[in-house]
């Protein structure tokens, strides 16, 4: 795939990777910019400061073990919970999709949607606040009405891609899908 530059909805840069396994086997994989360690220094420096100014004026030691608590609780729940480095779609034309989450702390998630519940992938658009964000989601059939739409399940929920990063994988996608 050639070298472009994508960002996210908030125009932070992102890295799409594209692995072709085979003609019926593609990988995409969104990565995130690391968690910068400067921000987490400047955060907890803020927090701490602001705790100790509490401590000069109370002299409450509570304070200062409040503050520290919180910040390090704060800093394991964000990277553990939220901060994902990066997600991954694998599509294997025959089985199915195969949905992967990788966060800071190591966690993995991941989930397998087999092909023969899979209707459709395509590009939704939703309005937030005063923007038109769009999202890559694949469309679930329905078991008892094949036709009907049983569930959206929305793609690189973390990572929030542009629509230009979302276009190189749906089209990808399609590619796959119309062969199965």
């Amino acid at each position: 795939m050639e070298d472009e530059d994508y960002t996210d909805i908030n125009g932070k840069p992102i890295y799409l990777d594209f692995q072709n396994h085979c003609s019926f086997c593609r990988e995409f994989t969104v990565s995130s910019p690391k968690l910068s360690i400067a921000k987490v220094m400047a955060y907890t420096s803020i927090v701490w400061l602001a705790a100790y100014t509490v401590f000069f004026f109370t002299e409450n030691t509570a304070v200062l073990t409040g503050a520290i608590l919180v910040t390090l609780l704060g800093m394991m729940l964000h990277i553990h919970l939220v901060k994902v480095d990066h997600e991954s779609v694998l599509i294997i034309g025959s089985m199915g999709i195969q949905l992967s989450s990788s966060y800071a702390s190591g966690r993995e998630t991941s989930s397998f949607i087999e092909m023969s519940q899979v209707k459709d992938v395509v590009i939704n658009e939703a309005i937030h606040m005063h923007q038109i964000i769009y999202y890559l989601c694949i469309l679930l059939k329905d078991p008892s009405k094949p036709d009907d739409v049983s569930r959206v399940v929305p793609l690189f929920q973390s990572s929030k891609p542009r629509l230009n990063c979302l276009m190189k994988v749906y089209k990808s996608c399609q590619e796959i899908l119309s062969k199965c």
